[in-house]
């Protein structure tokens, strides 16, 4: 029988969500050091970070993966501009995004305003900094998945996206950790986090 492994990694920003090299970008090889057969669960963009998950265990990442068990995910989310109610509120209530070539309203979603900047490792290299134009941050908790999703919505309702965490799945979060930081955990473990 064969082993089966779970893992955390708050992926870095600048990094692919593959192990095999790309147009000279940085992958997961690069970072971290596991089994062969350990594989990503999901994507996490290129220019996002934060928490990625990894297994082997190929009935848990199509569990994972499938709609039917939409597991809450938290992205912290820097946006270019001072956000106000009113797109919080789209936010909220689902936003048309476009999804290959076709309008999509999205799911209802919780979104707040955070009143400071969240406890999260410094961005190598930082985002721009313009003295003139103000950054907000917000929390924004989606049950879906789609491409670039959290980009897109913040884009419709106005304040683009700058800097994008995801923060947590389900009871799993990144309080703490490092950029590039891995956490090994047990199938139990794993699956009271996540489910």
């Amino acid at each position: 029988m064969s082993m089966f492994y779970y893992y955390a990694l708050y992926k870095p920003y600048e990094v692919l969500t593959q192990f095999s090299p790309e147009q000279n970008k940085k992958t997961l090889k690069d970072c971290i050091d596991v089994p062969v057969d350990v594989y990503p669960v999901g994507r996490l963009d290129y220019d996002s970070e934060g928490l990625l998950l990894l297994t082997n265990d190929t009935s848990l990442n199509a569990a994972l993966l499938h709609p039917k068990h939409s597991h809450e995910r938290t992205y912290l989310v820097q946006v270019e501009g001072q956000i106000t109610a009113t797109a919080i509120q789209m936010l909220e209530k689902g936003i048309t995004i476009n999804v290959n070539g076709k309008s999509y309203r999205t799911m209802p979603a919780k979104a707040r305003l955070l009143q400071a900047a969240p406890e999260l490792p410094e961005r190598n290299p930082p985002i721009r900094f313009r003295k003139n134009i103000p950054t907000s941050w917000i929390s924004l908790t989606l049950s879906e998945g789609k491409n670039r999703q959290v980009r897109k919505m913040t884009a419709a309702a106005g304040f683009p996206t700058l800097r994008l965490v995801r923060y947590s799945i389900g009871k799993l979060n990144v309080a703490g950790w490092e950029s590039g930081e891995l956490r090994k955990y047990s199938r139990k473990e794993f699956l009271d986090l996540i489910f």
